[in-house]
Parts: structure tokens; sequence; C-alpha cells
């Protein structure tokens, strides 16, 4: 077999323009944003530098903050629950459907339409029966009218219906990863497995699981760090309200940053996200990593 022999030089200088690129567009808006944390500022004029009072506010006297994070981590904990549950999908198809890449095109569907779109059909969803709301008016005509609701603008249940919608959204994405792991799991491997008596549930808890953790772990991260980074359909749906009922991590450093002009404490907010999406992502790879060390 012939080997292509460089220098590391050569490799260095391919390397380097996108290494460029990625730098400027990722960690130089990261430290900006940090440094930017430190100031009073209201994004257009001059600024004063505070040093770490923006977070000393933003941790201890903010009481929008620490509820929004909550909502912010029950988001991201509610994305992975439906990662088993892409993962059974895409089981039952690769065993039972002969075709299944119809039924998996159409599942990842509402994962290609726009956030407006899908934010748009489900507020006129949930709206009230007398404005058309199909949720509503299913309901009264099931005679269940007690279960009615006014799903974005009562506190108690807007955030779950929010819920709801980003798992309806994006289980096919997730369904899609996991089934293109598990088609490349090598068939005989199942063959020989089924010689020695392990087929179906068994086959799949100590083949199909196993095998598919670094896809599973794909599923995790995306789901996780893109949910703490939740902002367009929140934004779509109710804006953050009502009341601050909705708000999460990312809209209200967008509503501090440009709607109430506090422009240093919105990078603030921003710098804290950042950090939460490190360390999250950190936790998940050493779990994932245990797990596959046990698993093989």
């Amino acid at each position: 077999m012939n080997v292509l022999r460089v220098s590391k030089w050569t490799i260095a200088m391919f390397v380097l323009p996108c290494l460029i690129i990625y730098v400027g567009l990722v960690f130089v808006p990261i430290l900006v944003s940090m440094y930017s944390g430190l100031l009073e500022w209201n994004g257009i004029g001059a600024s004063k530098f505070i040093g770490l009072d923006n977070f000393r506010t933003m941790l201890f006297h903010d009481v929008v903050f620490w509820p929004s994070v909550k909502r912010t981590l029950m988001f991201a904990v509610f994305s992975m629950i439906e990662i088993p549950v892409a993962l059974l999908v895409a089981m039952l198809l690769n065993r039972f459907i002969k075709k299944p890449n119809f039924l998996v095109s159409a599942y990842f569907l509402p994962v290609i339409l726009s956030v407006v779109i899908v934010g748009q059909l489900w507020k006129t969803i949930y709206n009230p029966a007398s404005m058309g709301g199909m949720l509503n008016q299913v309901l009264d005509l099931l005679h269940l009218h007690s279960w009615t609701r006014s799903w974005l603008t009562d506190p108690k249940i807007a955030m779950y219906s929010l819920y709801f919608v980003a798992l309806w959204q994006y289980l096919g994405y997730h369904t899609l990863i996991q089934f293109t792991g598990i088609q490349n799991i090598p068939a005989d491997i199942y063959e020989a497995a089924r010689i020695d008596g392990a087929d179906g549930l068994k086959a799949d808890w100590y083949i199909t699981f196993p095998m598919n953790i670094p896809i599973f772990k794909i599923s995790i991260v995306l789901a996780f760090i893109g949910s703490l980074q939740a902002f367009d359909m929140i934004m779509v749906m109710t804006g953050g309200g009502p009341a601050h009922a909705t708000d999460v991590i990312s809209t209200l450093m967008y509503n501090n940053s440009f709607l109430s002009l506090k422009y240093g404490y919105g990078s603030a907010i921003a710098a804290f996200l950042v950090v939460v999406c490190l360390v999250a992502t950190v936790i998940i790879n050493t779990v994932f990593n245990k797990l596959e060390k046990k698993f093989t």
C-alpha cells in the first residue's frame, strides 16, 4: 500500500486557514462576549468597566435568572428523554419494515421545516377553541371540557406546551441518527447471536445498544446542547411570556441585550451559557466513555 508522505509543515499549511476561520468565528466572539460581560454598556454608546458586577447581579439579585436556568435544564432533560424513544423507533423500523427509508424521511420532515412555520402552526393548534384552536376543539368534541386550557398563556403549563413541540419536531432527527447507526452494525453479528439463542429484545440489549453507544452519545450531546441554546421556537411562540414563564437563558439574554439595551448584562448571561454548555459536554463525554468501556 502506498502511503502519502508529507511533512508536518505541509499539513499545517492546509489546516491553518480553516483553523483561523474557526477560531475567528467561534472562540473570538466568546472571548469578546466574556469581556463585554465586565462592562456597563448599552451596545451603542460609551462603556464603563464594572468588573464582576453584572455576574454578581445575575447570580444573586436577578429574580428571573435562576427560574430561566431551571427551565433551560428541564428543556434539556426532556429533550434527552426522547433519545431512547428514537432508538426504539429506529430498532422497530429496522426489524419489521422492509423498506423503512420512506418512513424515516417522513419522520424527519418536521426538522427541515422552518421554525417560524412550526411555531405558527402550533400556536394555531394551541389557540382557544373560539379562535380555531384544534386541540381545544378536539377536547370539546370528546366532551373533555375540563381539559381545555390556554396552553400558551397559562404560566403553569406554557413551558410544557413548548417542550412537547420541541419533542415532536426533533424526534425524527434523532430517529434518523439512531437508524443510521443501527444500519451500520454488521448483520453477521445478529446471525451469530441468533444461532446462540439471542434474538429480539435480547439481541438488542446485548448487540444493538452496546454497538450503538457512540451514536447514542452524539444524539444526547446534540439534544442537550441544542436545548440549552433553545431560542427561536420560544421567541416565535411566546417571546418568553407570559410574565417570564417561558423565559430560558437564551431568551433572557436576548431580551436584556436588545430590548432592554443592557448589552453588558446580556453578555454576562451569554458567558454563563457557554460555561454551562462546556460543563455539560464534559460530563456527557465522561459518562459515555465509561459506558463504552463497560460494554466493550
